[in-house]
């Protein structure tokens, strides 16, 4: 059986059924594509421990692969060759007694305050043609520093999601397949407040929030990422929209939100995931040191 017909119903299989993202969809098939190019493997049947064991073995000595890149790697063929079994197409898993390396325990990276401020400073200021691009860029950018939203849950905002009388942004199916509800600040608020006064003189309708300059609709993947690039070489800031998330959370964490509050916005499912940012946040750390009782003496 072709590895490629399997992959497909496969991915059938975890869109219709399982309701999976587009975004891992799009994994599955990179990381078994991959895996076909790479050993020049296109039946089933050829699929072996020697030969899967060989493709981690080129990853990270020859392509170079980070931990976590492994590690995906092997989750991914993992799940897709469980199906393939329980479909009787495999007798036996070749990824099951491949080691994973101990994953690497890096903290996140993030912007200072003063950093994070210059960015939406930069952002409000550059020369645009228009001035839709200033505010709607300066929303998009806020709403990542002061709620952070994920890449593309910030893309799947719907005008709808947002209540400003409330103070309050709906996240529809993040990851996870998980609805929640974040607050946001007023200064957020009158951000977003702007560039809806702004999208409602252009007559935008498109049900997205954040609408594409040209034409009734939503800002694209492509879009955000060049408007990402032309910013961060205009301000010389290294970031990222990841990195952005980051900044939020240790921000928080600094202004004396507590883990819990800060787990439920940030749309961890494991409240162990939110911790990291703890060590992440010298400010953070610094602060509690102030409650030694001997501090007094």
């Amino acid at each position: 059986m072709n590895i490629h017909i399997l992959l497909q119903k496969f991915c059938d299989y975890l869109l219709s059924i399982k309701g999976y993202s587009k975004d891992t969809i799009r994994r599955y098939n990179f990381v078994v594509s991959g895996y076909c190019k790479i050993m020049k493997v296109s039946e089933i049947g050829l699929v072996s421990e020697d030969n899967v064991r060989e493709l981690f073995y080129i990853g990270r000595t020859e392509r170079k692969w980070s931990v976590n890149t492994f590690v995906v790697y092997h989750k991914t063929l993992l799940v897709f060759f469980r199906w393939c079994i329980k479909q009787g197409y495999m007798g036996k898993n070749p990824v099951i007694d491949i080691e994973k390396p101990k994953m690497e325990k890096r903290l996140p990276t993030k912007l200072n305050k003063q950093t994070a401020l210059k960015l939406l400073e930069i952002v409000y200021n550059y020369p645009y043609d228009y001035k839709f691009l200033r505010y709607r860029n300066h929303a998009i950018f806020s709403t990542f520093i002061f709620t952070g939203l994920r890449k593309q849950e910030l893309l799947n905002l719907k005008f709808t999601d947002i209540d400003l009388d409330n103070l309050t942004l709906f996240v529809r199916m993040g990851k996870g397949n998980k609805d929640r509800i974040i607050p946001i600040s007023y200064n957020l608020a009158q951000t977003l407040k702007k560039y809806l006064e702004e999208r409602k003189r252009l007559n935008k309708t498109n049900p997205e929030l954040f609408s594409s300059l040209r034409g009734n609709v939503g800002f694209t993947a492509n879009g955000l990422k060049k408007l990402i690039d032309q910013v961060r070489l205009s301000s010389g800031v290294k970031f990222s929209a990841h990195k952005l998330r980051h900044t939020f959370a240790t921000l928080m964490l600094e202004g004396g939100c507590d883990i819990y509050s800060l787990s439920k916005m940030m749309g961890h499912s494991d409240i162990k995931t939110t911790t990291i940012y703890l060590s992440a946040s010298a400010e953070h750390l610094r602060s509690q040191m102030t409650k030694h009782p001997l501090n007094d003496m």
